[in-house]
């Protein structure tokens, strides 16, 4: 398969609400949600915003939102994914979950950069590893919001064709946003699909979406710009393997791994 149809959703959140706003969103997908996709892509924390609220606020693998996603994945025959706060053996993870019912298919990333200035890192447990989905014959990579500021680690070592960043992404580092998601594209050689929220949260912090699609050489392919939106642009995995043995770029990347620093 040489395509990969995706949907962007982008959306205010109910504050610390789980179960507000997934009938909201399930109400968007009923109402929005015409054609058939093959991955619907939720913002960081969907269900309650970004919160440092863990106690009230924390789900579980086989709890209400894994179980909504997957029937959500049923109804829509479509893969679907999002991150939300799971407690598991007693630690708290900020977990982009992905569902493909049909298959069975349940993966995780936990959040590797915890924003420190929201002291994130004294309420959730970092994740030490990346994972690469595949799906439909294609190679998907996730991260979550503040991992958009650390290039070693979203390089593309494994040949991810497309990148997914599930983010509470706020309105004064705007730039930030839509400086940081084209460079990740470019330098990556691959697509890259951003979802962010708007509206004001909890904490008063505004936020003003921009969620967006890039492609491989940094094009913008959609965006959701400050409004409600649900959005689907086909991703061409075929164009992005033509690209990439024209400019073979990646075969002379650097491994962070393996670099010493010399004093």
């Amino acid at each position: 398969m040489s395509n990969l149809s995706i949907c962007i959703v982008q959306s205010e959140l109910v504050w610390e609400n789980r179960s507000e706003n997934l009938k909201h969103f399930a109400g968007l997908f009923e109402r929005d949600l015409k054609e058939q996709v093959d991955v619907i892509i939720l913002p960081e924390m969907f269900t309650t915003g970004f919160t440092m609220n863990v106690v009230s606020n924390y789900d579980v693998m086989d709890g209400e939102t894994v179980n909504w996603m997957k029937q959500i994945s049923v109804q829509y025959k479509t893969a679907i994914c999002g991150s939300v706060i799971i407690c598991e053996e007693g630690s708290y993870f900020n977990r982009f979950i992905w569902v493909y019912e049909p298959d069975h298919q349940i993966q995780y990333y936990d959040k590797k950069h915890l924003f420190c200035l929201a002291k994130e890192d004294r309420y959730f447990k970092s994740g030490n590893k990346n994972i690469l989905i595949q799906y439909k014959d294609w190679n998907i990579s996730p991260f979550i919001c503040y991992d958009l500021r650390f290039p070693e680690w979203m390089r593309n070592t494994n040949l991810a064709h497309l990148q997914i960043v599930a983010a509470n992404f706020p309105k004064k580092r705007e730039l930030a946003w839509k400086s940081l998601l084209p460079a990740r594209a470019i330098e990556n050689q691959c697509y890259i699909a951003a979802t962010n929220i708007i509206g004001n949260d909890g904490n008063g912090i505004e936020y003003n979406g921009q969620s967006a699609v890039y492609s491989f050489e940094g094009e913008t392919l959609i965006s959701c710009l400050d409004r409600s939106t649900i959005q689907l642009v086909s991703l061409d995995k075929h164009s992005l393997s033509v690209y990439r043995r024209a400019y073979p770029f990646l075969k002379d990347s650097d491994n962070f791994k393996e670099l010493l620093i010399m004093e």
